[in-house]
């Protein structure tokens, strides 16, 4: 645990966050991981009011740390946990760079090969879960893996329909198949793809040399508030709206 957050220390912006973010990624490349894509915080705009955020955050996810599921079911053992949460988000896998307006989802959809739903396993290293955006990123986006479940294909005829459904769609998240709570695809800037659009165009305002690619993996921010996770449990989130299947899983 980290008692006292780096934004406690005078001049730690989000500037310094993301420079702390670099030399984390280097250190992992330089042990041999590679950095797969992207995880999005604070994915509503409310947030962005009361922490006088411009638009939302991002940290970079790992080939250690993405696992794709087994016929929509995974199990996964975490090492060295902290405080554990759980998170449903959409995933998306890119074909090629997102182009567009930040409030274009339309545009974002034709850049991605795939998308599913995803359970995030987010660890905080703060006390009590407090801490600031500019913590969030100097500290691997709080992530610890992303699980990955059936990929649905985003062909170009189904692009307007997707537009609508991402907007609407619900999540259902149980716990050892009791029902703990209800979401939606609004709670990430209003459709996942729009939070999409929204990541890409942040990322070429503050590191224009570094834009998404194609191949790059993105969890579009949580759909539901976090849940507290621990060894031994089994997660399940269900999608209404969307054609994908339930994913399921297993904390051991």
């Amino acid at each position: 645990m980290v008692p006292v957050p780096p934004s406690a220390r005078p001049g730690f912006d989000l500037d310094a966050a993301y420079a702390v973010e670099a030399t984390l990624k280097q250190w992992r490349e330089a042990a041999g991981h590679r950095a797969v894509g992207r995880k999005v915080g604070y994915a509503n705009k409310a947030m962005w009011r009361a922490l006088k955020l411009e638009t939302l955050v991002w940290a970079h996810m790992y080939d250690d740390t993405v696992h794709y599921s087994d016929s929509n079911s995974a199990a996964l053992t975490l090492a060295q946990s902290r405080s554990l949460k759980v998170e449903p988000e959409i995933v998306f896998g890119l074909k090629q760079p997102v182009t567009g307006e930040a409030s274009d989802a339309a545009s974002a959809l034709a850049s991605a090969d795939w998308l599913a739903i995803g359970f995030e396993i987010i660890d905080c290293p703060f006390p009590d879960w407090k801490f600031q955006p500019s913590d969030f990123v100097a500290s691997f986006g709080l992530h610890a893996a992303l699980v990955v479940g059936e990929r649905m294909q985003v062909r170009p005829d189904l692009i307007a329909t997707l537009v609508n459904q991402l907007a609407q769609f619900k999540v259902r998240v149980s716990k050892h198949r009791e029902f703990i709570e209800e979401g939606s695809g609004r709670n990430s800037l209003k459709s996942p793809a729009l939070c999409l659009s929204e990541l890409s165009a942040a990322i070429a305002r503050r590191f224009p040399t570094e834009p998404l690619t194609a191949r790059e993996i993105v969890s579009s921010g949580t759909l539901t508030p976090g849940h507290p996770a621990g060894k031994g449990d089994v997660w399940t989130v269900a999608v209404e709206g969307l054609p994908l299947p339930p994913l399921t899983l297993t904390l051991l």
